[in-house]
């Protein structure tokens, strides 16, 4: 055994967001970085900005001058639930997905998104936290 650990999961390589170029030709993810990737095309596309996909998307950006309430935070965990859910199915076990948003510890004029989920094909978690 060499000491490094085999997976099972064929190495996939998946297309980086946002697209560019390099020397061997597209840039690659990893299936982790992909799923980043995901949620933050989630978090910053705007409702409407898709043709085909109208509902698609959070659109943090035009919340920003928004009151950080309570209505906020249900408006913003409700519709990033539900476009996370619809983006990261096969990907993501739906039954840990967890969406939480808030004001920042110390900040309370800052908008904090945490994004927690399990990989399904690797059973691992992962956190992602972002601050408006």
């Amino acid at each position: 055994m060499t000491g490094q650990h085999e997976t099972r999961l064929p190495r996939v390589a998946y297309t980086k967001f946002p697209f560019r170029l390099e020397r061997e030709g597209p840039a690659t993810s990893t299936r982790m970085e992909h799923i980043r990737e995901q949620v933050m095309q989630v978090l910053f596309t705007s409702p409407g900005e898709r043709v085909f996909r109208p509902e698609f998307g959070f659109g943090a950006r035009r919340h920003v001058f928004e009151p950080n309430a309570a209505p906020l935070w249900e408006l913003a965990r409700n519709r990033l639930f539900g476009s996370l859910a619809e983006a990261l199915a096969g990907e993501v076990d739906p039954k840990t997905l967890k969406v939480e948003v808030g004001p920042g510890p110390n900040e309370p004029e800052v908008l904090l998104v945490t994004i927690t989920y399990t990989i399904a094909a690797l059973q691992k978690e992962e956190s992602l936290s972002f601050t408006l």
